[in-house]
């Protein structure tokens, strides 16, 4: 299942990815978020590097997944409408 901070609407990963992309301490990401304790955060991180490796695999897989539908649509009647019109490279 999907790890969620108790009594937030947040899931694990989201605190993660704001870890990892921004290189944001938990006081930053406090800062960000701050209805979110320290304690909330702490313990996600905690979790997720408790999880590491299966929380790892599946960024993988779902960076894999948007990847292959992004390329997918890549030619779409839509996407080649926006790039003629300069707004998509």
């Amino acid at each position: 299942g999907v790890a969620w901070i108790d009594d937030a609407n947040v899931k694990v990963i989201e605190v993660v990815l704001d870890h990892l992309a921004y290189g944001w301490s938990a006081e930053e990401m406090h800062r960000h978020q701050p209805h979110l304790s320290l304690a909330q955060i702490h313990a996600a991180l905690a979790f997720y590097y408790d999880h590491q490796t299966e929380f790892d695999k599946a960024a993988a897989e779902s960076l894999a997944r948007a990847e292959a539908a992004a390329k997918e649509c890549a030619g779409s009647p839509g996407r080649r409408r926006v790039r003629a019109l300069g707004r998509l490279r």
